[in-house]
């Protein structure tokens, strides 16, 4: 499936003019970005949309741990696109989707945005990137987890004061700060590098 390039989401680095329809993304279309412009657009590892497709066919790209099947595949933030190496997604200060070489090629840090009571101590875990996991574990909204690509977690990371986050939405996008106090949804952080103190909403930054 297409969509024309004027409504692709500015968050993917593309340009505005060129052929009329691009690529689109299978899911959270406004907050990914499709395997086939990942692949040739963005990291240039790919000339054409048949190079991307043979790319796919050889086995030669994985998301998260698993083959690619499909170029339309949705690559959401801080999700690992293996290629000639690892990269992690992330997005830039201007609002701009990039790929950065990530260290860790086995697991990824997912943001939590939902709990739900599924049994007796047992929750249903909803994070950002469309994963669901169920566990007996004590994890609220807007904690993280570092998950392995089978789903086990790692690392729970809880959202407090003190803790490292990084914004990626809003005025603030792109920076990396630490939490210095959070009240009625909004949560105050230091910019790191800079002597600032700003605030964002908690729906809008990822503890790290």
């Amino acid at each position: 499936m297409h969509q024309t390039r004027q409504a692709t989401t500015t968050k993917i680095p593309i340009p505005r003019k060129g052929t009329k329809y691009v690529v689109r993304a299978i899911s959270h279309v406004d907050d990914s970005v499709p395997i086939l412009i990942a692949i040739r657009d963005m990291l240039k590892l790919a000339r054409t949309t048949r190079e991307v497709k043979a790319m796919i066919k050889d086995k030669m790209l994985k998301l998260n741990g698993r083959l690619v099947r499909d170029f339309r595949e949705s690559i959401k933030l801080f999700n690992v696109l293996e290629a000639d190496r690892a990269y992690r997604l992330s997005i830039l200060p201007t609002g701009r989707f990039v790929f950065e070489e990530s260290k860790d090629k086995n697991s990824r840090l997912c943001r939590v945005i939902n709990r739900r009571l599924v049994g007796k101590d047992t929750f249903q875990i909803n994070l950002h990137d469309g994963t669901n996991l169920v566990t007996k574990d004590k994890i609220n909204v807007h904690d993280s987890l570092k998950i392995d690509f089978e789903g086990k977690i790692i690392q729970h990371i809880k959202f407090e004061k003190g803790k490292n986050v990084f914004i990626f939405a809003g005025k603030y996008q792109g920076n990396e700060g630490k939490v210095d106090s959070v009240e009625k949804g909004k949560v105050m952080i230091n910019i790191k590098d800079r002597e600032e103190l700003v605030q964002s909403p908690i729906s809008q930054v990822i503890v790290i």
